[in-house]
C-alpha cells in the first residue's frame, strides 16, 4: 500500500495523502455502497407481483431501506472518529453482504422489509469514506474531493437503477441482490488491502462520542439548517424515484421496471454537475450553489406536473432534478464537513441523519401521494419539500452573521 499513500501534515497530526488511484477506488467503492439502497425502487412493481402487495405495502420496502441508513448512521459513523478507519469499512462492507444475501433469499414482504432494513442500516461505508478522503487532502481541495466522490455516488444512485431494471427485466429481482453481494464483497478486499491504516481522532469513551453527536446539534446552529435543507432536497428526489416505476406502467407510457431503470441512465448525466459544483464551491460560495440548486430542483417538478405525460418532459425532468439535487449535496456536505474539522465523522452524521430521514420520508409520502392522487399528488408532493427547503434556507439565525455570499 506504499505507492498509494504518502505522510502529510494537515493540521491535526500526520496523516497519509490521497492519491489519484486512491481516490478513484474510494469514489468506486461508495458508489458500489450507495447503491445498494436503489437497487429495489426499479423493481418495486415485480416485487409487488411476487409477493401479491398493494403499491403502499410494496413501497415499504423502499422506505425502510432508508430508515434503516438513517438508523445505522448514528451507531457506525461516530466509529470513523473512535476507531480505525480501514477495519470500520472492510467490516461494514462484510455485514452488508450478508445483508444482501438475505434480501436475496427473501419468501415474503415481511422478509423482504426487514431485508431491506438491515441493507439499509449496514451499508454506510460511503459515509465514513467521505470525511476520510477529506481529511487526506489541503482545505483548498476539499470540495473538489468531496464533489468527485459525491458524483460517483450519484452515478452509483442513478445507474443502479438501470442496471436492476435490466437484471430484473431479464434474470429477476432476486438475482440482482446476489450480484450487489458479490459486488460488496469486492470492494470489501480492495478496500482492506488498499486503504492506509489511519490513527482515530478521538480520545473520549464511544458512550461519551454519542452524546457528543447531540451537543454538536444543540451547539452548531448551521449544522441544523444546512441538514433540513439537505433533508428536503432528498425527499423531493426520493418522493419522484420511488412512484416513478408506477407512473410507467399506466397509460399513456405502459412501460415496466426494465424502462424505469432506464431513467436512471438518463438521470446520469446531472452527475457531470459535481465537480463543477465542487470548484464553484471552493472558489466562490457554497451558499450560492445551493440556491441555484433550489430552483433547477422546482424547474424539475414543473417539467414533471407540466409535462410528465410525455417522454420528453419525464426525461428532461430526470436530467434537472438529478442534477440539481447532485449540485446542492456537494455544496451541503462541503459547508457542514467545515465547520467542525476536529469532529467531521460525527458533524456528517448529523447531516446524513437527516438527509436520509428525508429520503425515507420522501419514499412514504410519495407512495402514499401515488395511492391518493396519483401523479398530480407526487408532483404536488415533491414540490412542498422543495418549498420548505427554500423557507429553511432564507431562515434567519444561523447565517445571520454572515455576510451575504459567505464562504459557507
Amino acid at each position: 500500500m506504499g505507492d498509494h499513500v504518502s505522510a502529510v501534515n494537515n493540521g491535526l497530526g500526520y496523516r497519509p495523502e490521497l492519491s489519484r488511484s486512491l481516490l478513484w477506488t474510494m469514489s468506486l467503492a461508495s458508489a458500489v455502497a450507495v447503491a445498494n439502497l436503489y437497487y429495489n425502487q426499479p423493481m418495486l412493481a415485480d416485487m409487488m407481483r411476487t409477493f401479491h402487495a398493494s403499491a403502499h405495502g410494496i413501497g415499504l420496502v423502499a422506505t425502510f431501506t432508508q430508515v434503516g441508513y438513517a438508523l445505522g448512521m448514528p451507531v457506525f459513523i461516530p466509529l470513523g472518529d473512535f476507531i480505525e478507519r480501514r477495519r470500520l469499512i472492510t467490516a461494514l462492507l462484510l455485514v452488508v453482504t450478508g445483508s444482501l444475501v438475505y434480501a436475496a433469499s427473501s419468501r415474503n414482504l415481511i422478509s423482504i422489509i426487514v431485508a431491506s432494513f438491515l441493507i439499509g442500516f449496514t451499508t454506510v461505508a460511503a459515509q465514513i469514506m467521505i470525511p476520510l478522503a477529506a481529511e487526506m487532502v489541503p482545505a483548498e481541495d476539499q470540495g473538489r474531493t468531496i464533489g468527485a466522490i459525491l458524483s460517483a455516488i450519484l452515478l452509483g444512485i442513478l445507474l443502479a437503477r438501470t442496471l436492476s431494471g435490466m437484471v430484473a427485466h431479464y434474470l429477476g429481482w432476486r438475482a440482482m441482490y446476489w450480484i450487489a453481494a458479490a459486488l460488496a464483497l469486492l470492494f470489501a478486499i480492495l478496500l482492506h488491502v488498499q486503504l492506509p491504516a489511519v490513527p482515530a481522532q478521538a480520545t473520549m469513551r464511544y458512550r461519551d462520542l454519542m452524546h457528543s453527536i447531540w451537543r454538536l446539534v444543540v451547539e452548531v446552529p448551521k449544522l441544523r439548517q444546512v441538514s433540513l435543507v439537505a433533508a428536503m432536497f432528498f425527499a423531493a428526489f426520493s418522493v419522484f424515484w420511488t412512484t416513478l416505476v408506477f407512473f410507467l406502467e399506466t397509460p399513456p407510457h405502459h412501460y415496466g421496471s426494465q424502462a424505469a431503470g432506464l431513467f436512471g441512465l438518463v438521470g446520469a448525466t446531472g452527475a457531470a454537475v459535481a465537480p463543477i459544483a465542487g470548484r464553484h464551491s471552493d472558489r466562490r460560495s457554497p451558499r450560492s450553489v445551493v440556491l441555484i440548486a433550489l430552483f433547477v430542483a422546482l424547474a424539475a417538478y414543473g417539467m414533471f406536473w407540466g409535462f410528465g405525460l410525455r417522454l420528453w418532459g419525464l426525461l428532461a425532468g430526470v436530467i434537472l432534478l438529478d442534477a440539481g439535487v447532485q449540485a446542492a449535496q456537494v455544496a451541503n456536505q462541503s459547508r457542514v464537513l467545515s465547520l467542525r474539522p476536529d469532529a467531521r465523522n460525527r458533524v456528517n452524521a448529523v447531516y446524513m441523519i437527516a438527509y436520509f430521514s428525508g429520503g425515507s420520508l420522501g419514499s412514504l409520502v410519495g407512495a402514499w401521494a401515488w395511492g391518493q392522487w396519483r401523479w398530480h399528488g407526487v408532483c404536488a408532493t415533491g414540490i412542498g419539500f422543495l418549498l420548505v427547503a427554500l423557507i429553511a434556507f432564507f431562515a434567519r439565525g444561523p447565517e445571520a452573521q454572515m455576510q451575504a455570499a459567505g464562504s459557507i
